[in-house]
């Protein structure tokens, strides 16, 4: 193996900042694993700590990206969940293994990979073993890059959390990543779906995943939409993508005693909506970030058993990481995976 490996990093916060570059491979710790990448799968947050640092305080030179797949190459002589030549996937939040998020009301954990902690757009990775879970058998490498951010924070919000049980009504916010995965996950649990997009073309292919019901955002109300397709119920879980402002339409549109899973900040950081569906329907409305490392195991156990096959829009090589930043800004159908 090489003593030098390649890796993508920035001096300064800003996506044009963004260098291909050579330096030496980690070495490794007792309790570290060595991971060749094979594939990193990008999150709309990567394109926000890139263009903005979202508050965060990064290490210069600063890797970005904090999902990927790969093999292991060598590990430390504590080492014993892995060895070499296993397949393994990042996990989002290292240290959080199970149970309450770490923090405290007053500084709330944000210990992530590509922010806090080192991200994984670099031929090699050196982490701690905890950091890593094993990848799913029935995926290909750049299936499995999508597992630790986009699928983890849909089967958190709708298993994990939301306990979503068979015949319950799910709307899912548009097509990106965490909401196809919200649909696949939801059409396994036999739960009837409802998709929201802008795209007519897209509403076609989340049909052809298995949505029952397609709602043009453009074309209608959706929030009357749904109640015409429940029948007045509303929605027993909705995946709230846009955040903002948005947040009044899910309020009106879940169920009395629903659940509103707050992901995405595509339209602010500042949510508001009004208090009396709020107060009447008592819906629980939860933020979701990610998830801890047993509930993606959980994921990985479940995409194996049940043949979940991720959503990707489209894959590009490791030269053309600025490539695909720019798919990503597009709004692509699914994820955009790099491939190494």
């Amino acid at each position: 193996m090489s003593k030098w490996m390649q890796e993508w990093s920035t001096q300064t916060v800003g996506p044009h900042n963004l260098k291909r570059a050579e330096r030496p491979v980690p070495e490794v710790g007792e309790q570290d694993i060595l991971v060749r990448t094979l594939a990193v799968s990008l999150n709309y947050r990567d394109k926000l700590v890139l263009e903005t640092g979202m508050g965060l305080d990064l290490a210069f030179p600063f890797v970005p990206a904090s999902d990927m797949s790969g093999v292991v190459e060598a590990v430390g002589k504590s080492v014993r969940r892995f060895q070499p030549g296993d397949r393994v996937i990042s996990t989002f939040a290292p240290g959080w293994l199970d149970g309450l998020r770490p923090g405290t009301g007053r500084t709330p954990a944000y210990q992530t990979l590509g922010g806090a902690h080192p991200g994984v757009l670099s031929e090699y990775v050196v982490f701690p073993e905890g950091w890593f879970v094993a990848a799913p058998k029935s995926l290909d490498a750049a299936e499995a890059s999508t597992l630790p951010c986009a699928g983890l924070t849909a089967w958190f919000a709708l298993v994990e959390k939301g306990h979503l049980r068979a015949g319950d009504r799910v709307v899912v916010q548009g097509t990106g990543g965490v909401a196809l995965f919200g649909l696949q996950i939801a059409k396994a649990t036999g739960a009837e779906v409802i998709v929201t997009s802008s795209s007519r073309e897209k509403l076609d292919r989340a049909f052809a995943l298995g949505a029952d019901h397609g709602i043009n955002r453009l074309e209608e109300d959706w929030v009357e939409r749904v109640y015409v397709l429940t029948a007045d119920h509303g929605a027993d879980h909705i995946l709230e993508i846009a955040g903002g402002a948005g947040l009044e339409k899910s309020l009106k549109a879940v169920a009395p005693d629903g659940r509103i899973s707050v992901i995405g900040v595509l339209e602010g950081f500042e949510v508001s909506g009004p208090v009396g569906p709020l107060l009447l329907k008592s819906p629980v409305v939860q933020g979701i970030s990610v998830g801890h490392r047993r509930a993606l195991e959980d994921l990985v156990g479940a995409v194996d058993r049940l043949g979940l096959k991720p959503v990707i829009d489209s894959r590009y090589k490791f030269t053309e990481v600025p490539e695909a930043l720019a798919h990503l800004d597009r709004g692509p159908f699914g994820k955009v995976v790099i491939e190494f």
